[in-house]
């Protein structure tokens, strides 16, 4: 176990020195931490460059970290869910309880992963899929039709902020076995799933059924859903 604020306030391995992983032009660089307050708790916002996409990525971390068994969360950006609230999806308050999970844990770490916007397709591409779906296919469905990926989500770059973090295995709060695999494929002991269910809503239901009919999320709680519709 390794103090948080010493750490991310003084020690070599979390300085604010910046700090490339898989050299100079490839991976990520660690550029600054910076205490941010929540209205779940008081994090570190610790703040890394993805050299290979561009994208600026930020890990909040709450309590000492731990090499084994750190409670995770890989959160996909959906500005849609996480900023407007919409309820076409689950992402919000997934993003709100995984933060009080974290809380409620004593320590854990929330990699906010953007440039994953509507499983990797980017904002206008999400809007016309939600466009689409609301006039009738499904959210694989709608990707294909507009020839896109059902989901072109690389969870590479958060693997290398875990191991940059010293983090070696996880319980990985997630309902999808894709984050799971692939942060095993990166390196990432899985120690344990532990799901996040929301309770669905009248605009997300068919939405949620067909991330687990056709994305094999773990969504056990939507059986009480169907047998009652």
């Amino acid at each position: 176990m390794t103090d948080i604020d010493g750490v991310l306030g003084g020690n070599a391995h979390l300085s604010e020195v910046p700090r490339v992983v898989n050299g100079p032009t490839t991976g990520v660089t660690r550029v600054v931490n910076a205490p941010l307050p929540t209205k779940y708790g008081d994090f570190q916002a610790v703040g890394y460059l993805d050299h290979d996409r561009g994208d600026e990525q930020v890990a909040l971390v709450y309590g000492d970290i731990e090499e084994e068994g750190m409670l995770v969360r890989l959160h996909s950006e959906c500005l849609t869910g996480d900023a407007f609230g919409s309820t076409h999806c689950e992402c919000g308050p997934q993003l709100s309880t995984a933060l009080r999970e974290i809380v409620a844990a004593g320590r854990g770490i929330l990699v906010y992963l953007r440039g994953h916007e509507g499983r990797g397709i980017g904002l206008l591409a999400k809007l016309r899929a939600m466009k689409l779906q609301s006039e009738g296919l499904d959210t694989v469905e709608a990707n294909l039709a507009l020839g896109l990926p059902v989901d072109a989500r690389d969870y590479r770059v958060a693997a290398e902020i875990l191991h940059d973090l010293g983090v070696r295995s996880v319980r990985l709060l997630s309902n999808n076995p894709r984050k799971r695999e692939a942060l095993l494929r990166h390196g990432i002991k899985i120690d344990e799933q532990v799901s996040l269910l929301i309770p669905p809503c009248e605009n997300n239901i068919t939405y949620l059924r067909t991330k687990r009919e056709r994305l094999d999320h773990y969504l056990p709680h939507l059986d009480a859903v169907v047998h009652s519709s």
